[in-house]
């Protein structure tokens, strides 16, 4: 029986990309502001308020309907829109900026895939808002059922780092068209992202619906503290306990969208040019960071000779002799 064993998918180039990941992790946020307030960014002035403040000026915009009507969803995610076209070479440089983020992935990965995401949800916004007729039993063949789309009401968005502006945004836009009022917590990993998110928002978006706060993890720690009505957070499974404890404690749902492990398995009928171009690009694209990349390849010996043959090909043709110091890595 042939032996199979898992071995690293690159090891020079994916060394490389774990480096530059644990580099990224490791940065402290600066300027940290404690004290149970929190600096409101975007607003007039850069006074200190309190978050039960921020969270109840989106609660009393809410409570008054202002979210719900279709025309004011359609709006603000029509602003949304205009935001990504008026300002994709200042998001490209604060990637850049935060994450050595190329302008093609900074496009294809973040800005294109919000601005598409935007797109199905302005054609199918008002299909989705319609009340649905369930089927019914005999138990209720008279009866009129209808199940209608209530908005939750105040939601938190907890964001990442690795891609800071497309999943801080992607899960804001569909709070937004759900009819929800949103505080936004971009990540301190990537401070020049958040702090254009920060900048922008409050210039598209309604000031009162919606608003941004940055800082750090006793920051995010303090803010779990106050009820919402439902928090979304990407990141690690650690931090997504701890979110769903603290949500646990007002009842309150949540959604994680948490990192896992992708092994690859490679056949030996597999065409291994291709197979390792495919692999190599999944593990490469955002420096490896993708909660979707290749983690580990399953394989024969036979195969693993040949992708790492074909292996160390494509990686000199996609990033040269040193793939340290190309720009597009």
């Amino acid at each position: 029986m042939t032996k199979v064993e898992p071995f690293p998918v690159v090891p020079d180039t994916l060394a490389l990309a774990a480096t530059v990941a644990h580099t990224i992790v490791d940065i402290e946020p600066a300027d940290r502001e404690i004290d149970n307030t929190y600096k409101l960014i975007g607003s007039p002035s850069t006074e200190m308020v309190k978050f039960a403040e921020v969270i109840d000026r989106a609660r009393n915009a809410f409570s008054g309907g202002k979210t719900k009507p279709y025309e004011f969803r359609k709006k603000q995610l029509e602003q949304m829109m205009r935001m990504y076209e008026e300002n994709g070479s200042e998001i490209v440089a604060a990637l850049s900026a935060d994450l050595h983020k190329s302008k093609m992935e900074s496009y294809i990965m973040e800005i294109d895939l919000l601005k598409n995401d935007l797109r199905n949800t302005l054609i199918n916004l008002k299909d989705w808002m319609k009340p649905e007729s369930p089927s019914k039993s005999f138990a209720n063949l008279f009866d009129g059922l209808k199940i209608l789309k209530e908005p939750y009401g105040v939601v938190l968005v907890l964001g990442a780092w690795n891609y800071p502006v497309q999943l801080t945004l992607l899960p804001v836009a569909g709070a937004i068209a759900a009819g929800n009022c949103v505080v936004i917590k971009p990540s301190e990993v990537a401070p020049a992202s958040a702090k254009l998110m920060a900048d922008l928002i409050p210039k598209y978006l309604d000031s009162e619906c919606y608003h941004v706060v940055l800082g750090g993890v006793s920051e995010a720690t303090e803010l779990l503290k106050h009820k919402f009505d439902y928090i979304f957070y990407t990141g690690s499974t650690t931090v997504g306990k701890i979110v769903r404890a603290a949500a646990n404690e007002h009842l309150t749902p949540v959604t994680l969208e948490l990192g896992g492990k992708s092994p690859v398995y490679i056949d030996g009928t597999a065409n291994m040019k291709i197979a390792a171009k495919r692999i190599l690009w999944g593990k490469c694209v955002n420096a490896g960071q993708t909660c979707i990349a290749p983690d580990y390849i399953l394989c024969s010996q036979q195969v693993q000779k040949q992708f790492l043959k074909e292996a160390e090909n494509i990686l000199k043709e996609w990033y040269g002799e040193r793939p340290q110091d190309s720009p597009d890595l």
